[in-house]
């Protein structure tokens, strides 16, 4: 066991099972006490069950360490607050807060119906905002009174929401969504001592087992692809090591770890003033810019990835 967050509380939402199960564990390995929050619903949103997050409570107890269960909703604002008040007021503070709660209702544009979107939209985007606000509010606070300037937030987007992925449209909305989130909360709270960072993971879980890519997948795969991974930077940036890491996000697959660079300009042109003589100058910068990336995060050519002619 390491040290690296001794001392510190954290919260994990989502984290019965998968990515935030590693990042419960990983953090408690560290020295972190864990608040467990897990509603405990299947793949889709549906259902409650706080069996998976009591199991991963029961694993960090085993293993010497402290957790409490919270199985709250986390798109229900107050829950979210009252979450926070049960890591500050189980262990005496709120410290981390790994946003890690999301479901999946896959289908293409011309097939979702308005209960997949707003599901979604607001397990992952909601979801995200609400215990972020609350912690937010009592960082702020505790500083202002005079107490430590210290606070770590780490979000989960997605390839999917980064990149962009076929059928997926709500969750790469809301993977999107929070990429940005991150970006400006980052702005916001940095003259506080918190940082904000987030995920864009890849990994073998129950979410992704049977999606393009990951059904089908031998053993040692499996492993390569395992959601422990995904826990060692989260962990580290929960550090005091990363006091200056702020509004990045982190693109994870397996062992590799990188940094996914935001929207920037690319090339320019001068309008003109008829629509009809746009074609030239919109082929000038086709011709220029930068293919859009794969899921990889690599530009490339092919179905749904726009080409650089018109």
């Amino acid at each position: 066991m390491g040290n690296i967050v001794e001392g510190r509380v954290a919260i994990v939402t989502g984290a019965g099972r998968g990515i935030g199960r590693e990042h419960a564990l990983m953090l408690a390995e560290n020295g972190a006490k864990v608040v467990v929050n897990d509603l405990g619903g299947d793949a889709t949103g549906e259902g409650a069950d706080v069996t998976p997050a009591q199991s991963v409570v029961d694993e960090i107890v085993a293993m010497g360490g402290e957790a409490v269960v919270n199985g709250a909703n986390v798109a229900d604002f107050d829950a979210a607050g009252e979450m926070v008040q049960q890591a500050i007021d189980t262990f005496g503070s709120c410290d981390i807060l790994i946003n890690n709660a999301g479901i999946l209702r896959d289908r293409m544009m011309f097939s979702m119906t308005e209960s997949d979107w707003d599901a979604v939209i607001n397990v992952h985007l909601k979801g995200t905002f609400a215990p972020s606000h609350h912690a937010a509010v009592y960082w702020r606070e505790k500083v202002k009174a005079g107490g430590e300037a210290f606070g770590r937030i780490v979000n989960t987007a997605s390839p999917s929401g980064i990149y962009g992925n076929v059928g997926q449209s709500n969750y790469g909305a809301a993977k999107a969504g929070i990429a940005a989130f991150t970006l400006i909360t980052a702005m916001e709270l940095t003259k506080y001592g918190v940082t904000c960072n987030c995920l864009a993971p890849g990994a073998y879980t129950r979410m992704t087992k049977d999606l393009p890519g990951f059904a089908g997948m031998d053993e040692e795969t499996q492993e390569k692809m395992g959601p422990r991974w995904i826990a060692v930077t989260t962990t580290w940036l929960c550090s005091e090591a990363a006091q200056n890491v702020t509004g990045r996000v982190f693109d994870i697959v397996g062992q590799r770890v990188g940094i996914a660079e935001q929207w920037h300009l690319g090339p320019t042109a001068m309008q003109t003033d008829e629509p009809a003589d746009m074609t030239d100058v919109i082929a000038g910068l086709m011709a220029e810019a930068q293919l859009n990336s794969d899921m990889g995060g690599n530009p490339a050519e092919g179905p749904g990835r726009p080409g650089k002619t018109i």
